[in-house]
């Protein structure tokens, strides 16, 4: 023992002789002694940001729709974290590969248009109190997938504290929220229904943010599931969605029809005891016993990759899938009908990244094969009293064919069936 401590100690001291005696290294040249650079990062200037900026969501996909553009949507929530009252003036979205490059830019009342309180609703102007929040709800598309940046991030101007110790606003300017664009192609589904003249009601990708609206604060966080939803309704050939009276659910086009398997997946939860709705207006919201009633009747399916495809409002007893059942594409999974918070008999369908309905991210996603019929107009159908009249009549024989397409608000698709 003693003898290997004797050999192993001047093997030390020799170490540290080298180490003690070596030239200090260049300036630029590494220690691995190949003279590689290894600068030193560039620390940018820290700076007081009254409001802060947060996209809702991880995942910014991009879909490409029936008019051949690649859309992109999203939420920002905006916070005012002092002491003085903030006032956004501008907001511009910025490609953050070129910062001359300004891909959208909101102020005015294109602005305040695009707000929401976190109820969520309508906001009156771009005022933001001390310790309150705001969304912003922003669209872009582009004309092909190389025009859409890698990653974008957002310019603000506005009025706020330039401190935490002041409470009188002052002009800002800064950029904040890089968020990066995803480039891959969406999950690609099969038709959910059969059949002429279903019509995309409440979709996307415009500035309506109806379902977009409906952010909701779940199991802890703030989900916009429903970013991509569309409520699927149908015309008969007068171009009618309803034809008698407006308050009885079967006298609605839609009512009874087929909902199908979008892919191959597994049956991850179900709801199939609620009455229809009577159709005209939107339920009391507390008459629903849970969240999962909110929903009506449905289902949820886990179609793999850790995406998931939610059908809502089902109709009653019309359920014929189970809890932990492997379904195939096409399967008739249940009816059409008019449960849970709903207005009307039409099925709700949104992609998700989560298996609860309203506490995950919604994503966007394209169907392999459908025909795009006409276009209803969105100024007129927004504007109108009832769902009752002639919106685009039949019997829409010349479709014109889709492929891996997202259908936007208001199209009228033919999928393949009857």
């Amino acid at each position: 023992m003693r003898k290997t401590s004797a050999v192993l100690l001047p093997l030390l001291a020799a170490a540290g002789l080298i180490a003690g005696c070596a030239d200090p290294l260049p300036p630029g040249q590494s220690a691995g002694g190949h003279g590689t650079s290894n600068p030193v990062p560039v620390k940018p200037p820290d700076e007081f940001t009254a409001v802060t900026v947060q996209p809702l969501g991880t995942v910014h996909e991009l879909a490409r729709g029936t008019d051949g553009r690649y859309h992109l949507v999203y939420e920002l929530q905006l916070t005012n974290t002092k002491p003085a009252p903030a006032t956004i003036q501008q907001v511009d979205v910025v490609d953050a590969g070129r910062s001359d490059r300004i891909l959208a830019s909101f102020s005015g009342s294109a602005l305040i248009d695009r707000m929401r309180t976190m109820q969520p609703a309508p906001a009156t102007s771009a005022y933001i109190a001390p310790d309150a929040s705001r969304l912003l709800y922003i669209e872009l598309s582009f004309g092909s997938l190389s025009a859409a940046p890698q990653a974008i991030e957002h310019h603000l101007r506005l009025l706020g504290a330039e401190n935490p110790g002041t409470s009188t606003p002052s002009q800002l300017d800064y950029s904040v929220a890089r968020m990066d664009v995803s480039h891959r192609a969406p999950l690609v589904l099969g038709p959910p229904l059969a059949g002429k003249g279903w019509v995309a009601v409440n979709g996307c990708c415009n500035h309506e943010i109806i379902h977009r609206g409906s952010v909701q604060s779940v199991n802890g966080g703030l989900f916009d599931s429903q970013r991509y939803a569309i409520d699927w309704m149908r015309l008969n050939n007068a171009g009618e969605l309803v034809h008698g009276d407006p308050t009885v659910a079967t006298n609605y086009v839609d009512y009874g029809a087929s909902v199908l398997a979008v892919a191959d997946g597994t049956v991850v939860d179900t709801l199939n005891t609620l009455p229809d709705q009577t159709p005209g207006s939107l339920p009391d919201p507390g008459s629903f016993k849970s969240i999962e009633e909110v929903d009506g009747n449905h289902v949820i399916l886990d179609v793999g990759h850790g995406k998931f495809v939610f059908y809502a409002h089902l109709k009653k007893g019309s359920v014929v899938v189970h809890d932990g059942q492997h379904v195939p594409r096409g399967q008739m999974l249940a009816q059409l009908g008019n449960t849970g918070n709903t207005s009307a008999p039409h099925l709700h369908l949104h992609v998700m990244d989560g298996i609860s309905a309203l506490g995950s991210d919604g994503l966007p996603y394209s169907v392999d094969r459908f025909g795009l019929a006409g276009q209803i107009d969105i100024d007129a159908f927004n504007s109108a009293p009832s769902l009752e009249g002639v919106w685009l009549p039949g019997p829409f024989d010349n479709a014109t064919p889709q492929r891996n397409r997202f259908p936007l608000n208001l199209n009228v698709v033919n999928f393949p069936g009857r």
